[in-house]
């Protein structure tokens, strides 16, 4: 008798043949959207995302180098209408500032004119350098003074560029031994760097009849730092009203989703909030897990279902800034990989959820369930006892909306169903 496991079994696939392999899976796993549809979302590739090599403390690198022109035309080919980047992404350390930095620049705007590529935001490294051991506002004021020098330089490029926005990312602001820092005077010192950058965007805008950038503020609760002093968003919003930034209005948030999930919180919660101040500027997006490290997974591959309502709160309320794909692709993804399923995979999960979104707002059944529920069990005036009897049986449409909206999320409200 043959055995039927033996016939199931592949054969080795030659590495001639195995792109062509993956292609014929991709095209066969279907709902892919067009670059033409693509470029209507405000949706940015970093450059460090497309180009990140594998790497990390424990990991070696699994792929090659990747420039920014090859990067910005790849973008421009899937259809994902803007880039971004950190100053060091492009231009070496050494090169900052200097006249090598600005041939840089001119590159990177002819790479971004001939693609059909706009530059959405820039950022700072201000974490990896030795030189921020002790982080941009170390005691050393040295150190102070040139992280600042890198911050205004930073918004001189993103207004060469076109871009909109900075973000700031004070990971390394902390400390790993406790009695090493100051943590009150290490605060102002950093407000003293954004406070420079916002000075710099000003003058620089005024001389390029630009509007001034976006300055953002991206929070995440782990790493580098043992401790960091603005881990969360919540801890973003009390700076920036804290009174030491000379310029708070033209300060808002980055959050990140991992960044509030990894703490355990709920990322829709966090975001309410900050949209609450009016300080939702910018928004990461990848996907990961509750108390874990910066895994940085792509949007929808661990909780769609929250990802679905984060967009459905961002829809409700207007948010009409950048998703920017700040996520690393697998160490497993080769080069050719990243851009033939990491990227245009991600942007369409992200585009099918924005939609789902769009449904779920004008879904008949959940209008009509969220709207009993405000109107209540007409109890006003009543003794508290009559309140809860008025309302017992509304609060069971809690666990319907949640049911709802799972149906949304797998089409069972389109007749999806198994029949077993």
């Amino acid at each position: 008798m043959i055995d039927v496991s033996e016939k199931l079994i592949m054969q080795p696939v030659p590495i001639d043949r195995q792109q062509a392999l993956v292609e014929r899976l991709t095209t066969a796993c279907g709902g892919a959207y067009s670059p033409e549809t693509r470029r209507k979302y405000y949706i940015s590739g970093p450059q460090w995302a497309a180009a990140y090599q594998g790497q990390a403390l424990f990991h070696a690198p699994t792929r090659e180098p990747v420039g920014f022109e090859e990067v910005i035309r790849r973008l421009g080919q899937l259809g994902i209408r803007c880039w971004t980047t950190h100053d060091t992404d492009v231009i070496p350390t050494e090169t900052l500032g200097t006249g090598a930095q600005w041939e840089t620049v001119a590159r990177i705007k002819k790479s971004l004119e001939e693609n059909n590529v706009q530059c959405s935001m820039v950022t700072t490294e201000t974490f990896h350098h030795a030189v921020f051991a002790a982080s941009p506002a170390a005691e050393a004021p040295e150190v102070r003074e040139y992280a600042a020098g890198r911050l205004r330089n930073t918004v001189k490029i993103g207004h060469e560029l076109g871009a909109s926005y900075a973000v700031y990312w004070p990971g390394s602001l902390g400390y790993q031994v406790q009695g090493a820092i100051d943590e009150t005077q290490t605060l102002k010192w950093y407000a003293e760097g954004l406070n420079a950058a916002c000075e710099q965007d000003i003058q620089t805008a005024a001389e390029k009849n630009r509007p001034t950038l976006k300055h953002c503020l991206e929070a995440k609760p782990f790493e580098p730092a043992a401790e960091i002093l603005l881990p969360t968003s919540d801890a973003m919003l009390a700076f920036i009203h804290s009174g030491l930034l000379t310029h708070p209005e033209m300060v808002g948030l980055n959050p990140e989703y991992l960044h509030e999930l990894m703490w355990g919180a709920a990322p829709r919660a966090a975001l309410a909030r900050v949209l609450l101040c009016g300080k939702l500027f910018h928004f990461d997006i990848n996907d990961g897990y509750r108390l874990k490290h910066d895994v940085d997974i792509a949007i929808g591959l661990v909780n769609p279902l929250d990802w679905l309502n984060v967009l459905v709160l961002l829809r409700s309320y207007g948010y009409t800034g950048p998703f920017n794909l700040d996520y690393k692709p697998p160490r497993t993804t080769s080069n050719w990989g990243v851009f033939s399923v990491s990227l245009p995979t991600a942007v369409d999960r992200f585009i099918t959820l924005w939609e789902m979104a769009g449904e779920v707002i004008s879904d008949p059944i959940i209008s009509e369930a969220t709207d009993a529920l405000k109107a209540g069990g007409g109890a006003i005036g009543k003794p508290v006892g009559e309140i809860v009897s008025a309302n017992k049986e509304l609060l069971t449409l809690h666990e319907l909306i949640s049911h709802r909206l799972f149906q949304i999320l797998i089409g069972q409200h389109r007749g999806r169903t198994y029949s077993l």
